[in-house]
């Protein structure tokens, strides 16, 4: 199986530009950004609660602690959210009508919290509408950790963000284009 494609930051915007359009727009954005902006797995941000993200003054938070029953390799893992994240998710928070903040921060029209599975089902849908083949539900994690890497941030920085416990985990995310790797081989 090959790896999800990673998203350029046009195509991204083409992915907003349709949430904005449908219905729920608020929570779709907000849970699509915590895999581009956080490099958050979709289970992960399936497992958030409320107060996972908001502070007890109603702020939201600049680093989120997730718990070992949240995280793929039951490791507990810090997920630090940029000042636009956190813009996201303040807006978002507006929407939400539950104010019982140990409830799911992401929930379906039934008001139960979303599965990994149906976010994963969510996001791999929401792609092939837009026209982005290749795309999966990691195509969010994977273009975080390649955008880093391709701004000069060191492999193991990208590793305690990832949340991985080997580099070569970590290395396996990154992609490099053919641009790329010509203007490599230009430096020497």
């Amino acid at each position: 199986m090959s790896q999800a494609r990673v998203l350029n930051p046009t195509e991204l915007l083409r992915v907003l530009d349709y949430v904005a359009t449908r219905r729920h727009s608020a929570r779709n954005r907000a849970s699509l950004l915590l895999t581009h902006y956080a490099g958050m797995r979709v289970a992960e941000v399936a497992a958030l609660r409320i107060n996972d993200v908001l502070n007890g003054d109603n702020t939201i938070k600049a680093e989120i602690r997730l718990m070992p029953n949240q995280t793929k390799g039951k490791h507990a893992r810090t997920v630090y959210l940029n000042e636009r994240m956190q813009k996201e998710l303040a807006q978002y928070i507006k929407c939400l009508k539950i104010k019982d903040v140990t409830k799911p921060l992401f929930y379906t029209q039934k008001r139960e919290g979303f599965s990994p599975n149906t976010l994963t089902q969510y996001f791999f849908f929401l792609y092939r509408k837009v026209g982005l083949t290749g795309c999966s539900s990691h195509s969010g994690r994977r273009s975080f950790l390649t955008g880093l890497a391709n701004k000069g941030t060191a492999i193991h920085i990208l590793k305690s963000l990832a949340g991985h416990r080997n580099i070569s985990t970590t290395a396996s995310y990154l992609y490099s284009s053919p641009t790329q790797l010509k203007a490599a081989v230009e430096l020497v």
